[in-house]
């Protein structure tokens, strides 16, 4: 059985304007979510800068929001590290606090080889019962997981269920689908590709998009598993300028930006990471409105 079908949210972290996590606005917005109809929630993936925070701030984060959505949908803790003691750490830890699901980004920096990433990846599944989602995106982490070794793992190592696929190589999905037969549910780690990799047979989507665009999201992929195809193709295509918009700098400056200039007030981005320049800002502003969000 799949962790879920449709549309996931890479959610952000709300911080106070002195840095903090802010807790209570990280509440109002898995409110929001939930009732927008999203799938499932991930906590503390990229867009949530998990780089950037503490160990503290990271446990207690994908604790807060295992406690406030209490099992109305999945929540999917982002638990990946390139040192794989800490992945495994803390990848128990978030078991022991109820989350659904793990997200394991590949080890970065490090840049592994293919059989190291198969040694990593089971130190962590074996550490625990929950199922696990590998998240595969090379441009980040410097290092790509082949598909001959993701089917490896899919086939020999019980609880590694799911990849995201953020590689942005539509051959290689497909071969990796071709390979796995359905054993391995994938989900799109690119808005802009949602549909193709639904054609391929995947499950849905971790999206940046759903910060925003939740409803919207979320529709379009259940649109298209219901078989409404041509709705579904009209509404990815739609979604492209705000999509391009929202990755026009460094996610998750972009929709940390967006966020802001709907209201929700999720305040600062975590040093490297810098305000959106003026330029792009306005433009994202633009096609914001034109897509039909609120913008205040």
């Amino acid at each position: 059985m799949s962790i879920f079908t449709g549309a996931g949210v890479a959610i952000v972290t709300p911080m106070k304007e002195n840095g903090d996590v802010n807790f209570e606005k990280l509440g109002e917005i898995l409110e929001e979510q939930i009732a927008e109809g999203t799938d499932a929630i991930v906590i503390c993936g990229t867009t949530g800068e998990s780089a950037t925070l503490s160990h503290e701030e990271h446990l207690a984060a994908i604790k807060y929001t295992v406690e406030k959505v209490n099992k109305r949908i999945p929540v999917i803790a982002g638990t990946g590290s390139n040192c794989t003691e800490t992945a495994v750490y803390m990848s128990k830890e978030a078991e022991s606090y109820g989350a659904d699901a793990l997200l394991l980004v590949t080890p970065y920096y490090n840049k592994a080889t293919q059989k190291g990433l198969i040694a990593h990846f089971k130190a962590v599944a074996d550490s625990v019962k929950l199922p696990i989602v590998i998240y595969n995106i090379g441009s980040r982490t410097g290092i790509n997981i082949e598909p001959a070794t993701m089917a490896y793992m899919a086939e020999n190592i019980e609880n590694i269920v799911a990849v995201k696929e953020a590689s942005g190589n539509i051959s290689q999905i497909a071969t990796l689908a071709s390979m796995t037969k359905g054993k391995l549910d994938i989900y799109s780690g690119n808005d802009d590709q949602i549909l193709p990799i639904l054609s391929l047979g995947g499950k849905g989507v971790i999206s940046v998009l759903s910060n925003v665009a939740p409803k919207y999201t979320h529709d379009m992929v259940m649109k298209y598993l219901e078989g409404n195809v041509e709705e579904s193709t009209e509404m990815q295509l739609k979604a492209m300028p705000l999509i391009h918009a929202l990755f026009s700098e460094v996610n998750p400056i972009p929709v940390k930006a967006a966020m802001n200039l709907m209201g929700k007030e999720v305040g600062p981005l975590r040093m490297p990471l810098t305000e959106m320049e003026e330029e792009h800002k306005e433009a994202l502003k633009k096609i914001m409105i034109e897509f039909g969000l609120e913008v205040k």
